[in-house]
């Protein structure tokens, strides 16, 4: 679950991590009262207006702006609120935006002095371990970092019995090139935002950038946390943070199914059943020369209930040209899915996208005998071969 950045402040704020000043707007009215308070609080007239969406690349895409007065942030507040942000992370129409963050601008004071840093704690699945990412090349995309300056891109590996030793966050400080009260500052900030990572069961939590004000202050300019959505039944206070609004709406509708569904930008839709066998059918798909239009597992038991579900996500996609169903009967009967896929057509009235069926398992020529039967518009395949077969006879 993803959080907006004035979520995942107040989250650090409450590990005891410094934190800019900031207040949330809603309107342009609401901007210039946010701007006026700053003013009292800060001294300065200047601050930042912020887009609130799930998406990275705001400030490129003309969603962070700097007001150099109350009055300004108003008006950019106006031409913000309203806009359809497009950034590298969001699709071609974008994301509306319906509030911003008015912040303390930190840039302010002596800014030939600012430092910029990334950091970012995940978990590296593949060491079993969770991982801090760090650079002191920070404010701009990672992947831009990594692909140009590979050299300062730094991993500190973390055991999660041991936990974060202070030895570590010593040589974090360190390869940032950091000394003295800023040097204790970020020893201090990494030890509190690994602990709130820990707590909150985050699955990410990345700042970019860690700023290093002029007076040797530690701040996070920004933030996201992504929580672990597999572990909110731990957490009700984080699940009430949940924007639907920034959620993909067919998405909400496939977890309320119970089934794992993830809306891509293709337009063949695959209904796989198992995690594995949907990442190599999406392969297929792409080999055929089609796009995928969605990752979906509708799980192990392939039931016509759950067939029907996954019916109902994919045909109110748009976007979707034809359906490939990729299922392998090993506890379930093959018979049984076809039968399922019969009965999942006929209660959604006539269905007029093509239908692909690669049906593998116990009793598997018994199901491409029921669907060839049919009077659906089904082409039935024996091996991953005649499934890409298949998709490139569509011309789709």
């Amino acid at each position: 679950m993803n959080l907006h950045e004035y979520q995942s402040k107040n989250i650090l704020e409450q590990y005891g991590i410094r934190v800019a000043k900031r207040f949330l707007a809603c309107n342009a009215d609401e901007a210039f009262d946010a701007a006026m308070k700053l003013k009292e609080i800060t001294g300065s007239d200047t601050c930042a207006i912020k887009a609130q969406v799930h998406a990275g690349g705001r400030g490129k895409a003309g969603g962070i702006k700097i007001a150099q007065s109350p009055k300004e942030a108003k008006e950019l507040a106006a031409q913000i609120i309203g806009m359809r942000l497009i950034t590298p992370q969001t699709n071609a129409t974008g994301k509306l935006v319906k509030k911003v963050l008015v912040e303390q601008n930190l840039y302010y004071v002596g800014p030939d002095n600012v430092q910029e840093f990334y950091i970012s704690i995940s978990c590296d699945r593949r060491n079993e371990k969770n991982v801090i990412l760090y650079s002191p090349m920070g404010g701009v995309d990672i992947e831009k970092i990594a692909e140009d300056s590979p050299n300062m891109i730094f991993k500190e590996f973390i055991d999660p019995v041991v936990g974060l030793m202070p030895f570590q966050t010593r040589k974090i400080a360190f390869n940032l090139g950091l000394s003295g009260d800023a040097f204790a500052d970020m020893l201090d900030f990494i030890t509190k935002l690994y602990r709130a990572y820990i707590d909150i069961d985050a699955s990410l939590v990345e700042i970019n950038p860690v700023l290093k004000t002029s007076d040797n202050l530690i701040y996070p300019a920004d933030a996201k946390i992504v929580l672990e959505d597999s572990a909110l039944f731990r957490h009700p206070d984080l699940k009430k943070l949940q924007d639907i609004e920034e959620e993909n709406e067919l998405e909400l509708q496939a977890c309320e199914a119970g089934l794992n569904y993830v809306k891509l930008d293709g337009n063949v839709a695959c209904m796989v059943n198992g995690a594995g066998l949907a990442m190599a059918t999406m392969d297929l798909i792409a080999i055929a020369g089609a796009k995928p239009a969605n990752f979906l597992d509708i799980g192990g038991s392939a039931s016509a209930e759950q067939i029907e579900k996954g019916f109902n996500i994919i045909l109110k996609d748009p976007s979707v040209k034809a359906i490939l169903i990729n299922i392998f009967g090993g506890i379930v009967r093959c018979d049984r899915v076809a039968q399922g896929i019969l009965k999942a057509c006929k209660n959604l009235n006539k269905i007029d996208l093509p239908i692909i069926a690669r049906i593998q398992g116990t009793n598997a020529n018994m199901a491409k005998e029921i669907l060839e039967n049919s009077n659906l518009k089904i082409l039935t395949a024996n091996s991953l071969d005649d499934v890409i077969e298949c998709i490139k006879k569509l011309n789709i």
